[in-house]
């Protein structure tokens, strides 16, 4: 989750620094303030406060310039928004006008059905004994996809989890350094497994482990753990840490172990 939005004065310090990176070297606190919706002597709490925190530099009265932590700090918190509003707009907005689900039994067109999340996925189930419920708007039979509309309610739902398995690098050993029983144990709990780097995918070749996929590892776990699916990551040293950069900026809580 974004900082921006957690709390008003995250937000309004994003907007602080953007203003001033926008506007750089010469910031008018008064044009900031106005644009920002606060009093100029908040734009000057907040600029020696950055200041302090080594996201901006004073060059000179009323020119500043934000430094390479605070394009960073922008940066990171952006991209949080970005992801939010993403989701918003594939996820919640598409969904409040019409999507797809998976019958679990025969349902005809105009039917209310309950709607619930298993293995990640939408699914329809007829009748309203659910919390959240939905109008179906074609017909079909257990198994089927099936359009749904006139959605009340929240489906219920508890985050995935997310485990990150660190291999060794080929460099000094890889693969062969692990325990291939041990390795099996821990993914076998697993709704999913997937392995970022050569190292990753041989260690579960040889483990025997079942993988759904090696490729944008990070991006697939951040995905199935707000689906509700528990995650293993099994990736090498080398990508273990933009796993991790993916789902802390996508705010999914992790551990990281080594496999």
């Amino acid at each position: 989750m974004s900082g921006a939005l957690e709390d008003k004065r995250t937000a309004t310090r994003f907007r602080i620094l953007a203003e001033i990176a926008d506007r750089q070297p010469a910031v008018s606190q008064g044009e900031i303030a106005e644009a920002v919706g606060v009093t100029s002597q908040a734009v000057s709490e907040y600029i020696r406060a950055l200041i302090d925190d080594g996201l901006v530099e004073k060059e000179g009265r009323s020119r500043y310039r934000v430094t390479k932590e605070g394009v960073d700090w922008l940066f990171k918190e952006a991209r949080a928004l970005q992801r939010v509003a993403e989701h918003v707009t594939n996820d919640v907005l598409e969904s409040v006008n019409e999507d797809a689900a998976i019958l679990t039994d025969s349902v005809e067109s105009g039917e209310t059905v309950t709607l619930s999340l298993k293995e990640g996925l939408l699914h329809a189930t007829p009748g309203s004994d659910g919390p959240a419920i939905g109008v179906a708007t074609t017909g079909g039979d257990a198994g089927d996809d099936v359009s749904v509309t006139g959605f009340e309610g929240i489906i219920e739902m508890e985050p995935g989890r997310v485990q990150i398995l660190q291999v060794p690098s080929a460099r000094v050993g890889g693969s062969d350094e692990l325990d291939s029983g041990a390795l099996t144990a821990t993914c076998g709990g697993a709704d999913i497994v997937v392995a970022g780097g050569i190292e990753a995918v041989v260690a579960c070749r040889q483990a025997d482990v079942s993988l759904t996929t090696w490729f944008a590892p990070g991006e697939v776990a951040a995905d199935a753990a707000a689906r509700g699916l528990d995650v293993v990551v099994v990736a090498s040293v080398d990508v273990a840490g933009r796993v991790a950069d993916t789902l802390r900026d996508a705010g999914v809580q992790f551990d990281v172990t080594d496999a």
